[in-house]
């Protein structure tokens, strides 16, 4: 099923993010994982994707096919264009459509000096309009409530998302935050801006504080007080920053449930005990 159709279905969509394991073994043996996220009945599960790899050998891909047709739940197939030529991206497009996946989150993909770049795709939104025009998939992009590292001003990165979404984005998962305040003014941006696509908000709970600094400053994600507060006063104590973490992320996402956002997007670092906790405590709310 095409996600956008989800949206137009559901109010509250939940979905969810995981990443593909680095060694073989270990993708044997994400089946555990998947059967408790699978359990809490999300909507569909995006999977990133490592940069480098073909189609031949891409765990992406392996893991999308174990969800749609082990576990019945859409999957979501990151696609990043920027160390990719236009037949190497055609390559990927098959396969997934011989596989039947219909759901592909476009985008550039990070910069890495290891990797060398490849003229064919310099924007998400190119790599967008190439599968929009060429393959029958639903097409969903990223967005960044507090602005994209690289972006100009913020009126460049709405101008920017609206290339995107006119090239046939039909969707947008937001990069984390931790001040829904952000959000909520990043949608309006849009809204006068004239992209009217469902836009989900990305949440991450925070249980590792080494973790979260490494995101946030990969992302430029910004820390409010009151959060700073908290890695302050529990960073050093595992258990205590889990629980604190957990609170605030639940807290997030209640707030924007309250305020009728189009769904919720969890980033689960592939922890279905973190899953399970924010499932448990919004049950009856979403």
């Amino acid at each position: 099923m095409r996600i956008a159709d989800i949206y137009k279905e559901k109010k509250n969509v939940l979905s969810f993010e995981i990443f593909p394991p680095k060694k073989d073994d270990e993708l044997k043996n994400i089946d555990a994982t998947l059967e408790i996220l699978c359990e809490l009945n999300p909507d569909y599960i995006s999977v990133t994707f490592g940069a480098g790899g073909s189609s031949n050998n891409n765990k992406t891909i392996d893991l999308a096919k174990k969800i749609k047709h082990e576990y019945h739940v859409e999957p979501v197939v990151h696609l990043t264009c920027l160390c990719y030529d236009k037949q190497e991206i055609d390559e990927f497009a098959k396969v997934l459509q011989a596989e039947g996946i219909e759901n592909v989150l476009a985008l550039r993909g990070d910069r890495n000096p290891n990797l060398p770049e490849k003229p064919d795709f310099r924007y998400a939104s190119n790599l967008v309009k190439h599968l929009n025009t060429n393959y029958d998939f639903c097409i969903a992009g990223a967005c960044y409530p507090e602005c994209h590292p690289e972006s100009e001003s913020r009126v460049s990165e709405i101008r920017n998302l609206k290339k995107k979404v006119d090239a046939g984005a039909e969707v947008l998962l937001s990069q984390l935050f931790f001040d829904n305040d952000y959000f909520y003014r990043f949608v309006d941006d849009c809204r006068i801006g004239g992209i009217d696509v469902p836009i989900t908000p990305g949440i991450m709970p925070v249980i590792n504080g080494a973790q979260i600094m490494r995101m946030v400053n990969l992302c430029g994600a910004s820390l409010p007080p009151k959060f700073e507060k908290i890695i302050k006063r529990y960073g050093d104590n595992k258990q205590a920053l889990y629980d604190a973490g957990m609170s605030y992320a639940l807290s997030q996402i209640i707030d924007l449930l309250a305020n009728d956002v189009d769904g919720i997007h969890l980033y689960t670092m592939n922890n279905p005990a973190v899953a399970r906790k924010i499932c448990d405590g919004i049950r009856n709310i979403i």
